[in-house]
């Protein structure tokens, strides 16, 4: 299942054309950063998608930094060491050849504000896709765009550099995610997704080096033929994975506190250490939640709980919970988006709240257990039907119906 698929997916852009390879030339001296700390992808790390409580992330545009106070002093509060923090490209870039000082200085704002607590972040870059919601830049070409079109690609070269001279006096970056599940909003046949991923990533590396840079996609890649390879993907210094019991169709093989569900994150990180054919290589759960809307607060609590000792079990190395606040409900969103927060939109701590920190208090900072079983080859055909078959097998669990 689609996790995006209640909305239109007319932004798509479906292209096989190879990537120009002068498109992306940088004409630029690479700034020298100060090193970001806490990059030891083997020791855990547990952080939270943030969504602001007062205007969502519309709040770029709207920028009062006094709730952003209150909701980072509660997410300290939870012993979360970092936070995925979502940019809206057509907000920073409106133009392909201008990007918006206003808005790079909310972004260090909201940085040093972050600083100020402890807490790092990981920035998105070609967020058009959020909850559901599309956010195309007004030169995005739909047809045959993001992947290769010159236009699309100076645009994104300008963009990294921007955000790259904005964030590089920063210690508490530790770098690019290329977007929020890129693939959600414009796909294309994996060779010609796996060749931009390459040459954006070491872009990325080379305007905001000493620096951790990943491509958070959504599952499908994993599960199917889209967009990016599963061995490129698994290729990268730490590959991501986004785990939703119900987005994933976890929840057609058995009840939300079964294996399928309550282990996803393990059997996903075992799936791609077998695309990477390494057990020793570190995984990051960059959004996880059960996104099941029938689940109690408790459960949910309960189900948190479970899925993360299940994935410290299993050597996954960095946790980002998705996410901080629950959506206020004046805003038409997706209804599974409205409860997924660790805190209520006013800033109450929920049942999974206290259970967050109580999993950041007894393993941040602590040395990742990597698994050293054998691992079965990747599944074949990769197709959705036959990595539930391996996930399955290598769960050892049967569904009841």
């Amino acid at each position: 299942m689609d996790r995006r698929s209640f909305l239109t997916t007319s932004a798509a852009a479906t292209t096989s054309a190879a990537l120009p390879s002068s498109s992306l030339a940088w004409a630029f001296k690479a700034p020298q950063p100060v090193p970001s700390s806490g990059l030891d992808l083997a020791r855990h790390r547990f952080g939270i998608n943030y969504t602001p409580s007062h205007n969502w992330w519309f709040c770029w545009n709207d920028w009062n930094a006094d709730p952003i106070r209150r909701d980072l002093d509660a997410i300290a509060e939870l012993g979360a060491d970092h936070l995925r923090i979502l940019l809206i490209w057509p907000f920073f870039q409106p133009n392909p050849k201008w990007v918006s000082p206003a808005h790079l200085e909310r972004l260090e704002q909201l940085v040093n504000l972050m600083g100020e607590r402890h807490l790092d972040a990981l920035v998105t870059v070609f967020t058009g896709q959020l909850s559901g919601w599309y956010f195309l830049p007004p030169f995005n070409r739909l047809s045959d765009g993001f992947f290769t079109d010159r236009i699309m690609l100076d645009a994104q070269e300008l963009f990294i550099r921007e955000l790259s001279r904005t964030l590089v006096p920063h210690q508490n970056v530790i770098g690019f995610d290329m977007g929020n599940e890129v693939n959600t909003c414009w796909s294309t046949e994996p060779p010609t997704g796996d060749a931009w991923m390459q040459r954006t990533l070491a872009l990325m590396d080379t305007a905001l080096p000493n620096h951790l840079h990943v491509n958070g996609v959504d599952h499908n890649p994993w599960f199917r033929d889209t967009t990016f390879s599963p061995k490129a993907l698994a290729a990268q210094r730490f590959p991501v994975m986004h785990c939703y019991p119900f987005w994933t169709g976890a929840v057609n093989y058995g009840g939300p506190m079964d294996p399928p569900s309550v282990k996803l994150l393990a059997a996903m990180a075992a799936l791609i250490r077998s695309y990477a054919d390494a057990q020793q290589k570190p995984v990051f759960a960059g959004e996880f939640n059960t996104c099941i809307k029938e689940l109690t607060d408790a459960q949910q609590a309960e189900w948190l709980d479970k899925a993360v000792h299940a994935a410290i079990e299993q050597g996954v190395s960095w946790f980002t919970y998705w996410d901080s606040h629950d959506v206020d409900r004046k805003y038409d969103f997706n209804p599974l988006e409205y409860t997924l927060g660790l805190l209520t939109n006013d800033g109450k701590v929920k049942p999974a709240g206290r259970v967050f920190k109580e999993l950041a208090d007894n393993y941040r900072g602590k040395p990742v257990s990597f698994p050293t079983a054998s691992l079965p080859q990747p599944p074949v055909p990769h197709t959705q039907e036959s990595t539930w078959r391996w996930i399955l097998d290598w769960l050892e669990w049967k569904p009841r119906n």
